[in-house]
């Protein structure tokens, strides 16, 4: 399991996937971080961590840091039952991160391959995007089509889609 910034970056340039680091101060939402990346090129991500109302799915929602997610219409769109967030337990036995450092690339943690992965068309489409490397006190620049890329070498795919927002 990759757990550390250290692990997550070594991972990445193993598998010769270009990012650039920025260290920071922890922070614990998508606002704090925007502080610190502030002029850093690349979008911000924003990371939902769902799951199902029987608790047996895990969905994995991965949009720009400005999109409020309209969880009902997206729960409509995926076909499940009501979405709700997952809890810090869930989190962490399922990708191995705390809240607040939540991401995409924790998806290679999914040692069980019961989490279903989505990224925002917008996202997927930008050139660079921001995310944590699996804990909250760095963020990469990465392009978007690296990600799925590095995640595929992992035997897990990313389904890109228009995730529903609120206005």
């Amino acid at each position: 399991m990759i757990r550390t910034t250290e692990e997550a970056c070594v991972s990445l340039s193993e598998h010769s996937i270009e990012f650039q680091r920025y260290d920071h101060p922890p922070v614990a939402t998508c606002e704090e971080a925007a502080l610190h990346m502030r002029g850093v090129p690349g979008m911000g991500a924003k990371n939902l961590f769902l799951r199902n109302k029987k608790g047996d799915r895990y969905f994995l929602v991965t949009v720009g840091e400005e999109i409020r997610v309209d969880l009902r219409s997206l729960s409509e769109l995926l076909g499940v039952g009501r979405l709700s967030f997952a809890s810090a337990d869930r989190l962490e036995r399922q990708l191995g991160v705390q809240p607040g450092a939540v991401t995409i690339l924790a998806l290679v943690n999914d040692s069980d391959g019961l989490v279903t992965a989505f990224m925002d068309r917008a996202l997927a489409e930008a050139p660079l995007m921001q995310c944590h490397p699996m804990e909250n006190t760095a963020s990469v620049v990465i392009r978007p089509a690296d990600v799925m890329s590095y995640l595929g070498r992992h035997g897990k795919g990313v389904t890109v889609i228009d995730v529903p927002a609120l206005p």
